[in-house]
């Protein structure tokens, strides 16, 4: 099964986590699957926009640790995190505009994926966590994704508490763009990115482009790294104890 699908409309597509059975939890094939999508996107200046959503009703649960503690270790675990950053650093450099549907939970690396959307619809029962710092871990993708569009503030509380930020609340700090009943949510990203797709395919890339540069005045591939110099992060080791959501 495909780890991420992909499916083109009329000016907007949609990008699917697509590991149901395991709440979406993200590992190598998951990050490959990923990276190919968002270069077969890269090039289709048609499309306006992309919803980023979770197969089977939830967004994403984290990195899938009985993945990452298999043993022996899968193939692709040496180079996941360079693999990762690369599909993040994708992401950041994408002139499309990206809308998160939060269903459910968005927990820790989900996090991160659902803090990539230029815009965001969320469930009401739905919630974000960042808990790394409960588990001896920095959270440097979260933390790139809240300075680049969010204060000090904002990403002090999301990411100092490392509890469930739900759905009202995230409303609140300017995190999610709109709250809508559970079984709501799907349609009205989709309906967000129809719309977006309506307008000029140069205008969307530009304002997205000159919104982003405007704020990052460097290269895509800097903010990262900028956002990963913490000792925590680098003394490496720490993705064996990332946990997953248990619903």
């Amino acid at each position: 099964m495909t780890a991420v699908l992909l499916d083109i409309h009329d000016g907007w597509a949609e990008l699917i986590l697509n590991r149901p059975e395991r709440k979406n939890a993200i590992e190598g094939q998951l990050a490959q699957a990923m990276h190919e999508a968002l270069d077969r996107l890269a090039p289709e200046d048609s499309v306006r926009a992309v919803v980023l959503r979770g197969a089977g009703g939830a967004f994403c649960s984290g990195l899938d640790v009985k993945a990452f503690n298999a043993d022996p270790p899968a193939p692709w675990k040496a180079g996941f995190a360079v693999l990762w950053d690369a599909v993040h650093n994708q992401l950041l450099a994408s002139r499309k505009v990206l809308i998160t549907a939060l269903e459910r939970y968005a927990i820790n690396g989900g996090a991160a994926l659902a803090l990539a959307g230029d815009l965001m619809v969320c469930g009401r029962s739905a919630f974000l966590q960042v808990g790394e710092i409960g588990i001896g871990m920095a959270a440097p993708r979260n933390a790139a994704w809240l300075a680049l569009r969010h204060s000090e503030a904002v990403a002090a509380r999301v990411c100092l508490m490392g509890d469930r930020v739900g759905a009202a609340e995230l409303l609140r700090l300017g995190i999610a763009t709109e709250v809508v009943d559970d079984e709501t949510v799907l349609a009205r990203a989709q309906a967000m990115a129809q719309a977006i797709a309506a307008f000029p395919a140069h205008s969307v890339q530009a304002v997205k482009s000159g919104m982003r540069a405007a704020t990052m005045q460097m290269p895509t591939g800097r903010w990262m790294e900028a956002c990963a110099k913490s000792d925590a992060f680098s003394q490496g080791g720490a993705i064996q104890q990332v946990g997953t959501h248990k619903p």
